[in-house]
């Protein structure tokens, strides 16, 4: 699982090096903001599941309400950066977000 956060955020500051080169500081600020928008509920997610399990009380239902927080987590953020970052620009914020969720792919792909 930490590795594959630790891929989500490198895949993140790729986005963002990508979102810098094409338009600078709004694209650099976009991609990455789009990447912490799943990296973030993830890092919570892990969190939660590795607690959940230590104490016993982990359970199919938990994992897919903790799925489904993640996810409401995810679009949560966004609409946040909507609001407070009118700056935002929206195909480098999905570059960010695509590339965080894609990472999962990779981490799995390089399991060991």
């Amino acid at each position: 699982m930490h590795k594959t956060l630790l891929l989500q955020v490198v895949a993140t500051l790729l986005g963002g090096g990508i979102g810098f080169l094409f338009t600078g500081e709004r694209g650099l600020y976009s991609a990455l903001l789009g990447g912490l928008a799943y990296a973030l509920p993830n890092l919570v997610f892990v969190v939660r599941l590795k607690i959940a399990a230590a104490s016993g009380r982990a359970s199919g239902v938990s994992f897919f309400a903790g799925e489904f927080g993640k996810i409401a987590a995810t679009i949560g953020i966004l609409v946040a950066v909507q609001q407070w970052y009118p700056g935002a620009l929206w195909p480098f914020l999905l570059v960010g977000l695509f590339a965080a969720l894609k990472a999962n792919l990779l981490a799995f792909l390089l399991k060991t």
